[in-house]
């Protein structure tokens, strides 16, 4: 389920190659956090994660949101429309985007601490900014998190993985917490 608003908006001053710094990146995915939190949260459903991307069709802020028994479209659709106007206020940039609104779906991004707790016994892919045991990428089995560390079982050997060295964990194929 999507809900995806088109936001127009000046775009002089943008930069001539269009992309997201890393450091803008990531306080615009601060700044939006600090409303969409608490909007998800009186509407009865949780923020599972925000990314700002640059895509074929232009930048992307895309919004994740979670409830017990699934997101429908109109719970994306009034996440959106509430937030686009909070954000058409309070979100001070130069250049025009997207913002979109989905459910996580089978891939559903793994972000904060507690959700290597939440989804433990289930199969996640990471993806490490350093090297680890020579490699960046892993998929196995989600044990749990612990004092900063994200434990998983991959071929039957059980990896480390310093929670601030992930760029990138989401589910493989997961189903819901219901099954379905």
């Amino acid at each position: 389920m999507k809900e995806d608003k088109g936001k127009t908006k000046a775009t002089k001053n943008e930069p001539v190659t269009g992309l997201f710094s890393p450091a803008t990146r990531e306080e615009i995915i601060i700044k939006i956090k600090e409303f969409a939190d608490p909007l998800c949260e009186s509407e009865g459903m949780e923020l599972v994660h925000v990314e700002c991307r640059r895509e074929t069709g232009g930048r992307i802020i895309r919004l994740y949101i979670d409830k017990p028994g699934g997101v429908t479209l109109y719970d994306c659709t009034c996440i959106s429309r509430q937030l686009s106007d909070i954000l058409d206020i309070n979100l001070d940039t130069n250049w025009a985007y997207s913002l979109e609104v989905s459910s996580p779906g089978s891939d559903r991004p793994l972000g904060k601490p507690e959700d290597f707790d939440r989804f433990k016994g289930k199969i996640a892919r990471i993806r490490t900014s350093v090297p680890l045991e020579g490699q960046k990428n892993f998929k196995g089995l989600l044990l749990g998190f612990y004092d900063g560390i994200v434990k998983l079982e991959v071929n039957a050997k059980t990896v480390a993985i310093p929670y601030m060295e992930i760029t990138t964990a989401r589910l493989f194929n997961y189903n819901g917490e219901n099954g379905c």
